[in-house]
């Protein structure tokens, strides 16, 4: 699992006003809660925050005002829902060894079975403990030949050691939902209308 470093400033302007200056300034307001201590309100460089929040869970060492070293990983971010970029980071302090409780994505990997069927995803994100220092970046999971009415549940995925289900075992993560008839007649009586499927 990546540890990204990124600087902080404590901040102690509030409100919207504040806010919008710290984005004028490409950085990005945000919260560091957690272990019982008050909340810390602080200032990140937008960009190199940006990159960080790329990997899901990702583990931040944080150097607030040249001062204090912590560890944190994300709990919230906010987003502008036009324009993308962000507004707001809530961040979960940590310590190493410590388990903490968070989402990985689900990967698939393999083919169904023959027949057009739809792979649903119920979880796209699987629920679990880990030690905050080794979050796995995701879970793959092997769909091979999997037909109509299958599903995987939570119990069926392989976790990296140390890391435990934080939800319900029977809970269904993934299921192949059967094809639409409707494709069955097409391009049976399409006549004079075939092309080629060769280039």
């Amino acid at each position: 699992m990546s540890e990204v470093k990124l600087t902080a400033e404590t901040r102690t302007e509030f409100g919207k006003g504040a806010a919008r200056r710290i984005r004028r300034d490409n950085k990005v307001p945000g919260v560091l809660y957690g272990h019982g201590s008050d909340p810390l309100h602080l200032t990140f460089p937008g960009h190199d925050l940006l990159l960080a929040l790329r990997t899901p869970n990702v583990l931040i060492s944080l150097d607030i005002d040249g001062k204090s070293q912590e560890l944190a990983i994300p709990k919230a971010v906010q987003r502008d829902p036009l324009k993308g970029f962000l507004e707001h980071v809530d961040l979960q302090l940590v310590q190493r060894g410590e388990k903490v409780t968070v989402e990985i994505p689900v990967h698939t990997e393999g083919e169904l079975a023959p027949g057009g069927n739809l792979l649903e995803h119920v979880l796209n994100a699987l629920p679990v403990e880990t030690e905050a220092t080794h979050i796995p970046e995701a879970v793959t999971v092997s769909v091979e030949g999997l037909a109509a009415g299958a599903s995987v549940l939570a119990k069926d995925i392989e976790l990296p050691k140390g890391t435990t289900l934080a939800v319900e075992e029977d809970a269904v993560v993934l299921q192949v939902l059967a094809a639409q008839a409707e494709e069955a007649a097409e391009g049976e009586g399409a006549e004079g209308g075939e092309e080629s499927a060769e280039a």
